[in-house]
């Protein structure tokens, strides 16, 4: 199972051979799992770079107005989300350990050209566009991750491992803003060049951590290949739907919820100084708890399948959404300059709870992924166990790849729908909230239709809930999720 022909690679992998597992390919995984743990939290840091750097931005200084920082921070969430097509498919190509360094080593770039250019107010709005894309590099990050450890864990331990992997990497967020906060707070409001500095050294510790630990995987095939005939089936365009619903929150909120509050701290009265310090003191607390809650939602799908955990999930995503709705209505209407207290409060709660739900949404559609293609691969004629495992290992680590770039791109609509929103006659994120919540529920919607509905008769292709969730897709294959 461990052979190594070559310096870091293993040629002959087989995590669900349990002898072998227990005889030391656990420990070879879990070394694994850390390192990727550590250079995709930095990338996911670098990736949300610029939620920490509008607040370092007073309008007054750099002439970019919330509509033009909302599209600032949308930017990087879209290149992020496309490049997670080919980092699906490079640990394939390269190695998991060997492009793990590579894109480490390739986040220094985005991290010395904002230290660089934020330290110049004069320079142009499309430069710094450009700079913000640049960013986008650590988006990527996660999906070769994901795909990698992947291939690493057996089946039974999916969702726990993937969550980890996922949550520990979805950290960054926060982690990149409290080094924002601590700066502003305690050196200098504007000397966002610091925060920069720290993550020039983190992506080097990130590259390093990963050559001296890490290793490839010879026998894994996942390459586009693998995601074009992942296409055919249906449950691939479902589940990446969702995942716009689950990880596509995360990350837009995780961007704009700063913005957000600086805003409405800006529209009550307070100082834009004050109104940047009490927003940076709160924005890192919703992406902290939803990182945190991701390997939990993974470890509850585990036990009880995550069709259920997931449908869960949106209809308290819903719920949340109708309150910053209502709390919004009221916030609009009440003929103050800006939010009350009260509903200041309520736009703070409502939102940490979309992240944690968000997380825990994370987490068990990623175990939903592995399950369906397990499932799928005992159709498969002809072929050996291994075969099996690894088409159904390739497969997944294709969807996962597809999935999360999709996802990523519901962050970009996410903070694009709250620009138009404060663009609007009202100046406030009200009807953004309602289309939040309009969305969560077609989200419910389809995932008790496809995942959780009781089938009849008449409709053998229809997914139902047992202990898991089985049924047949287009391709007359039961699956179990």
């Amino acid at each position: 199972m461990t052979t190594q022909s070559r310096k870091r690679w293993i040629e002959d992998w087989d995590s669900e051979d349990v002898a072998a597992w227990e005889a030391g390919g656990k420990k070879i995984a879990k070394r694994n799992l850390i390192f990727s743990i550590f250079a995709e939290h930095v990338g996911f840091s670098v990736w949300s770079i610029w939620s920490v750097m509008v607040l370092f931005m007073p309008q007054n200084v750099y002439h970019i107005d919330a509509a033009g920082k909302f599209f600032l921070l949308a930017v990087p969430t879209l290149v992020g989300s496309i490049l997670r097509i080919p980092y699906t498919v490079a640990t394939a190509k390269f190695g998991g350990r060997n492009w793990t360094i590579f894109s480490a080593v390739a986040l220094l770039v985005p991290a010395a050209l904002t230290l660089y250019f934020v330290q110049h107010p004069e320079t142009s709005y499309t430069t710094f566009l450009i700079v913000a894309a640049f960013a986008g590099l650590g988006g990527g990050n996660f999906a070769s991750s994901m795909t990698n450890i992947n291939a690493f864990y057996p089946q039974r331990l999916k969702g726990w491992a993937l969550g980890l992997n996922a949550g520990g990497g979805n950290i960054g967020v926060p982690a990149m803003q409290i080094i924002g906060l601590l700066v502003i707070a305690f050196v200098s409001k504007t000397s966002p060049e610091i925060v920069c500095a720290i993550y020039l050294v983190l992506c080097g510790l990130a590259a390093v951590g990963a050559a001296i630990y890490m290793d490839n995987l010879a026998n894994q095939q996942t390459t586009l290949k693998y995601m074009t005939e992942s296409f055919k089936f249906s449950h691939t365009w479902v589940m990446a739907f969702l995942y716009i619903g689950t990880f596509g929150s995360f990350i837009g909120f995780s961007f704009a919820f700063g913005q957000v509050l600086n805003i409405n701290f800006v529209a009550s009265g307070q100082t834009a100084p004050q109104a940047v310090l009490h927003a940076a003191q709160i924005a890192w607390l919703g992406p902290l708890l939803g990182s945190i809650s991701r390997p939990f939602g993974g470890k509850l799908s585990d036990k009880i399948g995550g069709g259920k955990v997931t449908l869960f999930t949106f209809v308290l995503m819903m719920v949340s959404a109708g309150v910053l709705v209502t709390a919004g209505i009221i916030d609009d209407n009440d003929g103050r300059p800006g939010a009350s207290g009260a509903v200041l409060v309520t736009y703070i709660v409502a939102f940490i709870a979309l992240f944690i739900l968000s997380g825990i949404g994370n987490g068990s559609t990623y175990k939903m992924i592995p399950s369906i293609f397990e499932a799928k691969s005992k159709s498969l004629e002809g072929k050996t166990r291994l075969e099996q495992a690894a088409w159904s290992r390739n497969m997944s680590g294709a969807l996962i790849g597809f999935a999360g770039a999709i996802g990523a791109f519901g962050g970009v609509l996410i903070n694009l729908v709250l620009r138009q929103s404060y663009l609007g006659a009202d100046k406030s994120a009200t009807s953004a909230f309602m289309v939040f919540a309009a969305f969560y529920v077609v989200c419910a919607i389809v995932t008790w239709a496809v995942f959780l509905r009781t089938p009849s008769p008449k409709t053998p292709e229809t997914v139902e809930a047992t202990p898991a969730v089985t049924g047949e897709s287009d391709d007359k294959v039961s699956v179990s999720v």
